[in-house]
Formats: structure tokens, C-alpha cells, sequence
């Protein structure tokens, strides 16, 4: 039952009328408000849904749309008067309970279903959350955050959301946008308030007066996390970057870089930073000192050291360098001459022996004289110096002892041939005269080799050639001799090579690939024959073993602007299959291209090409009688052939600047080859017995993979090209504390 305030009593008589023929029906009582303001007290006992929606729509003066799926009965009562708005809470509370939702779309209410209510029109609010009024509708509220990461509040929300309304993160901007009722978004909005604080300490700057930064910053980090890695202390799953204390060594200002993930451990590191920056003691060592490189040569690095010395030194101080840099010097255009790029092509003799033979690199002696040394049994550099000199190099040696980047460069060559030929002739010989005269004439035509000449053919000295060959032969003393010879041929062939030859070599390196066989070719033959032998002969040839197949050589150089400029040598070769069994010796098909060029990181550019078309026509004839129309063709032979060659070489490097690149990219490769293997499994066989094959075993990367790798270049149709992301390990293992400095 539905009933009015005392208040309510002036209402006209067309109203009490109503409210008598509803009453009558049976349905619930509602009463038309002149003033929709006017509390109003409810008291409905099992009535319908859809009743009670035109009752609240008499009572706030707006429209309510009522789902055709929303179905049932409804128990809504109030002790007291209370204000439309509160009776309309009530009502929509009342909803929420049976599994639907109140839902306002500017100025009209709809009745749906819970699940589809974040797909209405509902309100949309940007600003502060306690704004929302305090009611059982469905809002959408965009939280922006100013401290914590969007994506670590999702795990925390998600519970306190009802399944059917959603929560999404906007990485742009750093947002979470939430759809739920207004009540429960009010609640959520304390949680994020509280939870969006600094997590971290600013910045602070530690300028160090003794120790070394780069030293340092190691020590530091495994004192105050052991399982840090690189220039963060907190492991690698240690989540968001912002909670991490994060120790980066500044080396022109010998300095320390601190951002510490609270107050707690910014006083800890400052302490531990006081405690080592205090001046060397007086040891044996005194000024010679140890440096131990992570990446850079140290031959390498040595003599470049010492020419700087020597360069920035004046008068006599050039022996600072002392003749040790002219040894050094002399090893490093030693070294660079046995492995400076080679584009010229050509294949040094010696074959497979002494390449397999040969060392990858040779061992470096250590290097003598002046103040700095190279070990490069350690790969280590021995520096003899007074502290002030020694801090000067040792910001250069942190400058230059980077990780260099590795470019992986993937060339593909497509070369698709097309061969037609066609051959038809008329040959034929007969005799004139009659038995037993003494002359007799003869009368013919044959063109072409012996395996298409009539003459040859007649006589049974070789087979006939391939083809449709049609010919009559004419019995002569019991003996059939060939007199007509008709040949028709059509040859059609085509071939689609396909070769991506692909390797990785570090920035400014060269890298070699060869792919084929190693073969003989005869240089000489000589013969033997002398006495020694008691007259035999000793026939002997001398051979040179040459490399056959794809070649590949490539020094790339990145620039300062992500640009690769490229140094490449391509080659193709192939043995003639004609040339197999030749007296004269084999014959190569050759393809090379020698090239320098410049292409974007990841892009792909087009070294060169063939396009070749070749038609070719060959016709024997009788002259004069050949031309006649039609009868012609009685007395001529005529082939013909065409040949199209379309040959292109592309090349797309693709940079990797950490090991992350790295093992992304051997990943990808990994699980394409892992594919392939699966897809080649023989059909089993119950007869024989072997009906599987090796398949590569699965990897899984050592942290969460952040994007894949593009497509191998000219990788087939349905090869994989993404690689699902790994699981983390739970601890990875901390890698060996460095050698401390001397």
C-alpha cells in the first residue's frame, strides 16, 4: 500500500478517484504528486517490478523505461515519510538485490539487467569522488593517479568490484576507470586516496671525495639487496621501478645518483657511502691499480689509453706512452689486418683443413712499457699512476667499457626462372632410279646434332632425341632403311629459389657466413714417366678445393641516430649441371654484390638485382624451298627458346642493444624451428617401427617478455612469429660480485 503525508489532503478529487479504480484492480496504490518534493511514505508487499516503476516515475515527475527482461515481484515499505530522492535509493537498492540495476541516461531511468548496466549511458565523473551522491546507481568514475602505477592498484580493486561492472587501466595517462554503483565508488575512492602516495625518496645527489663512483656502486647495491641486478636494488621481481632504491654512478662529478624507496633506506645508504669514501690506505700496491673490463678489449683499450696520454702530453711528457706504444700499436694493425673486411670476393686456397684448423682468435700477449698495461689472460688493465691521474682514467676507461650493441642481419635472395623451348622439323631421304643401274640419285634433307640427324638415326649410331619423333622407313633388299623423319618437342621449366641466410655479429665487426660444398676444381695434369718405374706411366692431377654455394660477409656501423651503415659482400654460386661430366672441367654460376648502404633499424632495403628475358631462335633450311608456304615446312627445322631470370637480394638488420633483445630474438627463432620440427613428423607406421623424430626441447626467457620480434624475413606462410610470454623465475640467482679494483 501506497499512502500520503497529512500534507497531501488538498489533493483534488480527480486524484482520490484514481487512486480508488488502482486500489479496486488490485495493483499497487500510486497516487499523481502535484509537488514531487512532498515526502512520501511506500508499502508495497509483493508487487510487481514493472507496478512499482510507473509508482516512482508519478513520484519523481521523470520517465522510467523498464527492460523487457526484467521480470518479478518487488517488497518496498518505509516506516516514516521520506523524500523521492531517498524513496527512489530505496527502490534502486531494493533492485540491486534481485540482480538488477537503476541506471541514468540524462533525465531517464532504466530498469536492465546488472550485467548490462555498464553498457548504458550512465554518468561519467572525472572529478573528486565525493562529489557522487550517496545512491545505488550505476556511475563511471576515472581516478587519475598521481604516485602509484594504475596497473598495481588493479589486483588490490578488482575483489571489492561486483563481477558484472568492470575496472580498466588507461596506461597513458596513468587512470583507472571503474563502473559500479555511486556507494560502492565513494568507498573505492578512500582506498585510492590512501594508496596513491610516494612510494619513493627525490632524487639525491652524492658527491664522493676518495672512492671511486663505479667502484662504489656495486658494493652498495649487493650490501643493501642481494638479489639487485644492474643499477637497481630489488631484483627483478621486485615490481614497479618507482619502490626500488636505484644507485647510479655518475662518473665526470664522481658522483652517486640515489633514489631510495624510502626514508629507511636513503639514511641506510648514506651511512654505508660515509663509511666507504674514506681515503686509501698505504699499502704495497701504492699507485699501481687494477681495473678489471666488463666488455671493452684490453689491448685494445690500452693502446688507445696510452695515444690519448701521449697526445694531451707536451714536450717531453710524450714517454708517458713509452715504446710500449709502438708495440701495442703495432699488435693492434696486426690484428686488424687479419681481420679487416675482405670484399673482393675471391677464395683463398687451403679448403676445408685449414679453415677447421685455424684458431677463432689468436692469443694476445700481454703488453709492455709505458703506464698502462693490458692482461689479456684477465682482460684487465694494470694502470701505474698517481690517484689524481688515475681518477681521470678511470672516468674514460667506465666511458668506453660499455656494452656495445650486436646487429642481427637477415639477407634474403629470391630468384624465380622460367624456361620454355620448342622444336619441330621435317627430314627425309630417298633414292632415284631404278635396281641395277650404275648410278642412282639420292635426294634428301637432315639438319641437327646425331641425335636428331636422319643420317645418324638410319644407320643405329645413337638413340633418338627426347621428343615425339615420327618416322617411315622404307624396305630396300630386305633391309628397312629410315626415309622420313618428323620431330615435334616442347620443353617448359621453372624454378623458385629461396635463400635467407642470417647472422649476428657486434656493432663495427665483421661476420662471415658460407653455406655449400667445398669443391675440386683441376688446376693441372702432368704424366710420369721414367725409368724409376720401370717405364710405367703415372698419370696425376693437382686439384683447388673451392667454396660453393652462399656467401655472406657484413660489417655493420651504427650511428648516433639508430641508422646502420653497412659494408656487404653477397655471393651465390653454383656448379653447372651441364659441366658435370665436361673434359674441360666444371663450370660456376656466379652471383655477387658488393655494396655499402644505409637502412633504418628493423627496416628492410633492396641491394640490387637481375631481371633478365632472353629469347633465342635457331632454323635449318633448304634456301628457296624452306620459304614456300606450308610445303615449306618440308624443308626446314626450326627450334626456339626463351628464358626469364628475376633475381633480387634483400637485407634487414635489426639492432639489439641488451640482452633482453637478444634473448627475445633467439627465443623466436627457437620456437620457429621448434614448429617446423613438430609439423615434419613421420606418419606412423605400424610395419616400421621409428615414427618420431627430435624435436627441440622448450625454453622459457629468464624474465616477462615485453614485445616480439618482427617476422623472420621471407619466413614461410604460418611460420610462428610471436613466442608466448615466459614465467619469471621465483629467485633468480645473483650473479659474482666483480673483482675489487687494487
Amino acid at each position: 500500500m501506497f499512502a500520503l503525508s497529512p500534507l497531501a489532503g488538498r489533493r483534488s478529487a480527480l486524484a482520490l478517484a484514481c487512486a480508488l479504480a488502482l486500489s479496486l484492480t488490485g495493483a499497487p496504490t500510486a497516487t499523481a504528486q502535484n509537488r514531487p518534493s512532498e515526502p512520501v511514505t511506500l508499502n508495497f508487499v509483493g508487487a510487481e517490478i514493472e507496478a512499482v516503476a510507473r509508482t516512482m516515475a508519478t513520484i519523481t515527475g521523470r520517465s522510467v523505461v523498464v527492460d523487457p527482461r526484467v521480470r518479478g515481484t518487488i517488497n518496498l515499505s518505509t516506516d516514516r515519510p521520506v523524500a523521492p530522492a531517498a524513496a527512489l535509493n530505496q527502490f534502486a537498492a531494493a533492485l540491486r538485490l534481485q540482480g538488477f540495476a537503476l541506471v541514468d541516461t540524462g533525465g531517464l531511468y532504466k530498469i536492465v539487467p546488472e550485467a548490462d548496466a555498464k553498457l548504458q549511458g550512465n554518468v561519467v565523473s572525472a572529478g573528486a569522488v565525493s562529489a557522487l551522491p550517496s545512491s545505488n546507481t550505476v556511475v563511471t568514475q576515472i581516478f587519475r593517479l598521481n604516485h602509484e602505477n594504475a596497473n598495481n592498484l588493479v589486483p588490490v580493486l578488482r575483489p571489492l568490484i561486483p563481477p558484472n561492472n568492470t575496472i580498466n587501466v588507461n596506461p597513458g595517462n596513468n587512470s583507472l576507470v571503474i563502473t559500479d554503483y555511486a556507494e560502492n565508488l565513494q568507498r573505492i575512492g578512500r582506498i585510492v586516496a590512501a594508496l596513491d602516495i610516494p612510494g619513493a625518496s627525490d632524487i639525491e645527489i652524492i658527491p664522493l671525495q676518495h672512492a671511486v663512483a663505479a667502484d662504489i656502486v656495486p658494493l652498495i647495491q649487493r650490501l643493501i639487496d642481494p638479489t639487485a641486478t644492474g643499477g637497481a636494488a630489488g631484483g627483478a621481481g621486485a615490481g614497479d621501478a618507482s619502490f626500488r632504491t636505484t644507485i647510479v654512478a655518475e662518473p665526470r662529478s664522481n658522483a652517486l645518483v640515489l633514489r631510495a624507496a624510502n626514508p629507511a633506506r636513503l639514511a641506510l645508504v648514506k651511512s654505508l657511502v660515509v663509511r666507504l669514501d674514506q681515503p686509501s690506505a698505504t699499502v704495497a700496491s701504492g699507485n699501481i691499480h687494477v681495473v678489471y673490463l666488463k666488455n671493452a678489449d684490453a689491448a685494445s683499450l690500452a693502446t688507445t689509453l696510452r695515444a690519448a696520454i701521449a697526445a694531451g702530453e707536451s714536450g717531453g711528457g710524450g714517454s708517458l706512452g713509452g715504446s710500449g706504444s709502438s708495440n701495442a700499436n703495432g699488435g693492434a694493425l696486426s690484428r686488424a689486418s687479419t681481420s679487416a673486411i675482405n670484399l673482393s670476393g675471391g677464395n683463398t686456397g687451403g679448403g676445408m683443413g685449414s679453415a677447421a684448423s685455424t684458431p677463432v682468435a689468436a692469443s694476445a700477449q700481454p703488453s709492455t712499457g709505458g703506464m698502462i698495461q693490458a692482461d689479456p689472460a684477465t682482460n684487465s688493465l694494470i694502470i701505474t699512476a698517481p690517484e689524481p691521474l688515475y681518477r681521470q682514467l678511470r672516468a674514460v676507461i667506465d666511458q668506453l667499457d660499455s656494452r656495445r650493441a650486436q646487429v642481427y642481419v637477415e639477407s634474403l635472395i629470391a630468384e624465380v626462372n622460367d624456361d620454355k623451348a620448342a622444336e619441330f622439323g621435317i627430314q627425309w631421304q630417298g633414292a632415284s632410279g631404278s635396281s641395277g643401274d650404275r648410278v642412282i640419285g639420292l635426294l634428301g634433307t637432315n639438319f641437327g646434332d646425331s641425335s636428331r640427324n636422319i643420317f645418324s638415326l638410319a644407320q643405329g649410331e645413337t638413340a633418338p632425341a627426347a621428343g615425339l619423333n615420327i618416322g617411315l622407313a622404307r624396305r630396300t633388299n630386305g633391309v628397312y632403311v629410315l626415309g622420313f623423319l618428323a620431330r615435334f618437342l616442347q620443353e617448359n621449366g621453372a624454378g623458385n629459389i629461396l635463400s635467407t641466410p642470417n647472422l649476428l655479429t657486434l656493432d663495427n665487426e665483421e661476420a662471415k657466413i658460407v653455406i655449400g660444398q667445398n669443391v675440386p676444381f683441376v688446376t693441372g695434369q702432368f704424366t710420369n714417366t721414367g725409368g724409376g718405374n720401370n717405364g710405367s706411366v703415372n698419370p696425376f692431377q693437382t686439384i683447388e678445393r673451392k667454396d660453393v654455394g652462399i656467401t655472406l660477409r657484413v660489417k655493420p656501423q651504427i650511428s648516433e641516430n639508430g641508422t646502420i651503415k653497412l659494408t656487404i659482400y653477397q655471393e651465390v654460386s653454383s656448379v653447372a649441371p651441364a659441366s658435370v661430366n665436361s673434359s674441360t672441367g666444371l663450370i660456376t654460376n656466379l652471383r655477387s654484390i658488393e655494396s655499402t648502404v644505409l637502412v633504418n633499424d628493423g627496416a628492410i632495403v633492396v641491394l640490387g638485382g637481375l631481371l633478365q628475358d632472353e629469347y633465342a631462335q635457331n632454323q635449318d633450311k633448304v634456301p628457296g624451298l624452306g620459304d614456300v608456304p606450308v610445303l615449306g615446312g618440308l624443308f626446314r627445322s626450326e627450334t626456339r627458346s626463351r628464358r626469364k631470370t628475376n633475381l633480387m637480394v634483400f637485407l634487414r638488420p635489426v639492432v639489439l642493444r641488451d640482452e633482453r633483445d637478444t634473448a627475445n630474438l633467439a627465443l623466436d627463432r627457437y620456437e620457429q624451428m621448434r614448429a617446423i620440427q613438430r609439423e615434419l613428423q613421420p606418419t606412423p607406421s605400424s610395419v616400421l617401427k621409428i615414427n618420431e623424430t627430435p624435436v627441440l626441447g622448450p625454453q622459457a626467457l629468464p624474465y616477462v617478455r615485453q614485445a616480439p620480434r618482427p617476422t623472420p624475413l621471407g619466413a614461410p606462410e604460418g611460420s610462428p612469429n610471436t613466442v608466448p610470454a615466459a614465467t619469471p623465475p621465483a629467485a633468480p640467482a645473483p650473479a659474482p660480485a666483480p673483482a675489487p679494483a687494487q
